[in-house]
């Protein structure tokens, strides 16, 4: 990428920049970019659009959702170690609010993928069978937008 400061119009306008610049920029960050850090964002939008689609009324849709809890539990296993831990978390929550919604509605939560990451994974992995009861009717906040390390 160059260092060089954009240039600007007799207005004072940025010029965007030409094909040619934008090919190269995506060209480096394609060679910088490793395949884990691409996988934990996508893993983050995932986990992120999952919620909205269990949380928001306005655009609930559960089959969307188990969709996206069965998708991050088969990618968890290829995050690196501590990532792993945070998404674990995220899917335990999504899990239980997946249980909640769905509990009016007849669905069954998502059993499909509930392995961790390599070695295992602590924590109640929320949503079988065997799994206890979601907490009484206390409705709990839409759940804010998790970013990685947080």
């Amino acid at each position: 990428m160059s260092t060089e400061p954009p240039e600007q119009t007799p207005g004072g306008a940025e010029t965007p920049p030409t094909e040619e610049e934008m090919r190269a920029a995506l060209e480096e960050q394609m060679r910088n970019i490793r395949v884990e850090d691409l996988l934990l964002q996508s893993v983050a939008s995932l986990v992120n659009l999952t919620a909205r689609r269990i949380a928001k009324p306005d655009e609930r849709d559960l089959g969307q959702a188990q969709i996206g809890i069965e998708s991050v539990a088969a990618l968890v296993g290829f995050l690196p170690e501590e990532a792993a831990k945070q998404v674990l978390n995220a899917l335990s929550e999504l899990r239980v609010l997946y249980a909640q919604a769905a509990g009016g509605g007849g669905e069954e939560p998502p059993e499909g993928g509930s392995e961790g990451p390599p070695g295992g994974g602590e924590g109640p992995s929320g949503g079988g069978p065997g799994a206890p009861p979601a907490p009484g009717p206390r409705q709990e906040p839409p759940p804010r937008l998790w970013t990685p390390g947080s």
